[in-house]
């Protein structure tokens, strides 16, 4: 069992920028992955960034040049850093890890952008 607990989501203005936490516990050596995903109404959930347990990182198409995913193996965080936010942006923002056993999500956070 692996439990995800975001946090760091609110409202921004137009070009601000917003760090998301995402805290695990539980069987946590049993992460292979974890990676942020954003969800706003009306679309499908796509992937913002990913980062395997060896470092690598993967990001999509959704936030180009404006995120970066790190991690923080001591506190066990994954952290997503946005910049130059825009209102397109707005969503929940959803922490996955990935297990060989299946996949866990957090709850979610919501993240506004007003222009």
């Amino acid at each position: 069992q692996v439990r995800l607990v975001e946090s760091g989501g609110g409202l921004v203005q137009a070009g601000g920028s917003l760090r998301l936490s995402c805290a695990a516990s539980g069987s946590i050596f049993s992460i292979n992955a974890m990676g942020w995903y954003r969800q706003a109404p009306g679309n499908q959930r796509e992937l913002v960034a990913s980062i395997t347990s060896g470092g690598s990182t993967n990001y999509g198409n959704s936030m180009k040049g404006r995120s970066t995913i790190s991690r923080d193996n001591a506190k066990n965080t994954v952290y997503l850093q946005m910049n130059s936010l825009k209102p397109e942006d707005t969503a929940v923002y959803y922490c996955k890890a990935g297990t060989r056993w299946g996949d866990y999500w957090g709850q979610g956070t919501q993240v506004t952008v007003s222009s």
